[in-house]
């Protein structure tokens, strides 16, 4: 049987496309149970998870709550406030005092950069990524993976145009690297202030005009522009970010007929994205929910040894 390579799943950039594809195959059966009347299986009951998010999250805490129960693990919450990280204690000494008393995984969100990798290097647990400063956030492109194969049958092939707030945004990375591994052309836009500088280094080709980079899509991934993440003006103001970036139904039909459209969320409506396209035929927005329950899942599966 196919398996992971490693304890760990801190991101998409040193993940094979065979560990890819397994992820994706094993999410599809995880989603076989999210469809049924009946949710819950004991698949991994008497297992112990640790849940540590350090920033605000609506889906993947939930998802992963969800993904938890589904398969009949046991869930614990710790968040920044209230613990004693406000007393001082490095985070170090704060999952390894936990993890002796009995989680076999820990999921971790955190601001900085880094910090799930320097957890999987200091505890015997699986660590999970639940997105790290930057950086990437593994689970988020699983699940957006998983979300266009589900439509097109295929990620080989495709070209995908993300498009917004590429510097603050871990999504786009994690997106990048796990696109182009499975075989899809990446084009990225944004303001040149809002493209990291070594991002073409990722394989990705930039294009500055929106139009050009939507020309013939058969995905196209609207990002949120992170205004609580920058301490300064990187455009002249939100209007003229919208008019010059801002997805709607003009833009969107440059990509190809019946082009998927996907946002991480949560959505700026009227910033980022308009509403009728958001809520319209094209958008899988509402898709992707489920379906990241359904990769968490399947690594939750995959990390702590399920049964069949």
């Amino acid at each position: 049987m196919a398996e992971l390579k490693s304890k760990d799943v801190l991101g998409l950039e040193h993940m094979s496309a065979d560990e890819i594809q397994l992820i994706l195959d094993t999410a599809d059966s995880m989603r076989e149970i999210i469809d049924r009347p009946i949710k819950q299986v004991p698949t991994l009951r008497g297992r112990n998870v640790l849940s540590l998010f350090y920033e605000s999250s609506t889906r993947t805490k939930i998802s992963f709550d969800l993904a938890c129960r589904y398969l009949s693990a046991g869930a614990v919450s710790v968040a920044k406030s209230g613990s004693s990280l406000d007393k001082g204690e490095s985070l170090r000494d704060t999952v390894r005092n936990v993890e002796v008393m009995g989680p076999e995984l820990v999921i971790m969100r955190h601001p900085s950069g880094g910090a799930p990798h320097y957890l999987a290097q200091n505890v015997t647990s699986s660590v999970i990524n639940a997105g790290d400063g930057y950086h990437e956030h593994p689970t988020q492109g699983l699940l957006d993976m998983m979300s266009v194969r589900r439509r097109t049958g295929t990620l080989e092939g495709l070209k995908v145009t993300i498009v917004g707030d590429l510097f603050h945004s871990r999504v786009a990375r994690s997106d990048i690297w796990g696109f182009q591994k499975m075989g899809s052309e990446v084009v990225v836009s944004a303001p040149s202030t809002l493209i990291p500088p070594d991002i073409e280094e990722m394989g990705c080709r930039v294009e500055p005009r929106v139009e050009d980079a939507l020309k013939d899509a058969d995905v196209v991934c609207v990002l949120r522009l992170q205004l609580e993440r920058q301490k300064q003006s990187f455009f002249p103001s939100v209007r003229e970010y919208h008019a010059l970036y801002g997805i709607n139904a003009r833009r969107l039909g440059l990509a190809r007929p019946g082009a998927l459209l996907m946002h991480p969320g949560p959505m700026n409506r009227g910033v980022e994205i308009t509403t009728d396209i958001a809520d319209g035929p094209q958008s899988i927005i509402l898709d992707q929910v489920p379906n990241g329950v359904a990769v968490r899942m399947a690594l939750l599966y995959l990390l702590l040894g399920g049964g069949e």
